[in-house]
């Protein structure tokens, strides 16, 4: 059964950090894209960041970029997101996604996550 299982979502303050965790469980993630969207409340899911099955290459959307980190450990089968300076408007519902061979930061991801909340109080 595959499974992406996010974690280390909560409740912080503007201008604080945190760490997402997402563990794919399964299969081995290790040749494929992985990410992370979310959605805020009333919004449509958004694409946050992605990392290679190497981690060689990155790719964030325009308003993450220099405050959050994408990474991943491929021997846990495991991709991080470390958020620093979050505003209110980071918060959300987080989502790990995964992606389908021969994908690209455009594609649309076939595995999801249950998510975890975000919440950054101003």
């Amino acid at each position: 059964q595959v499974q992406l299982e996010e974690s280390g979502g909560g409740l912080v303050q503007a201008g604080g950090s945190l760490r997402l965790s997402c563990v794919a469980s399964g299969r081995t993630f290790s040749n494929y894209l992985l990410g992370w969207f979310r959605q805020a409340p009333g919004k449509e899911r958004e694409f946050v960041a992605a990392i290679s099955g190497s981690g060689g290459n990155t790719y964030y959307r325009d308003s993450v970029k220099g405050r959050f980190t994408i990474s991943r450990d491929n021997a846990k089968n495991t991709v991080y997101l470390q958020m620093s300076s979050l505003k209110p408007e980071d918060t959300a519902v987080y989502y790990c996604a995964g992606y389908p061979r021969m994908s690209t930061v455009s594609s649309k991801p076939e595995n999801w996550g249950q998510g975890t909340q975000v919440t950054v109080a101003s």
